[in-house]
């Protein structure tokens, strides 16, 4: 299973969660040009972005652990951009989460933790 694929099964597995708590998906897999944004969408009325990292062992460390300085950076920018892109959201509060995503060899969810509002 490559890298690509274990992102793939992970970002559905997101959504499907996300759209259970009642979360209303605006745009997955929102493209920059210097990184992406696996999710948008809307909690109440609160814009969240949000970061998925999954992977099928803990080798190198929980998933989350993956969010480094350098790519909150990059997230802060994507950010930024989209809300150039979509003016309407401007003025909505907003927030960064993680969802940590542990597969199994299956690709079947063993783990999910959901980091909220992340400092950035």
């Amino acid at each position: 299973m490559s890298s690509r694929d274990i992102g793939m099964v992970g970002e559905q597995i997101a959504v499907e969660y996300l759209k259970k708590k009642g979360y209303k998906i605006l745009e997955k897999n929102f493209k920059l040009r210097f990184s992406e944004i696996d999710i948008i969408a809307l909690d109440k009325d609160v814009l969240v972005f949000v970061e998925v990292k999954t992977k099928t062992n803990l080798r190198f460390g929980q998933p989350y652990e993956e969010i480094t300085p350098a790519k909150l950076k990059k997230l802060k920018r994507g950010v930024q951009y989209y809300l150039l892109l979509r003016k309407k959201y401007v003025n909505y509060k907003m927030r960064l989460d993680v969802l940590s995503i542990l597969l199994d060899t299956n690709r079947r969810l063993q783990e999910l933790k959901h980091y909220k509002n992340l400092n950035f």
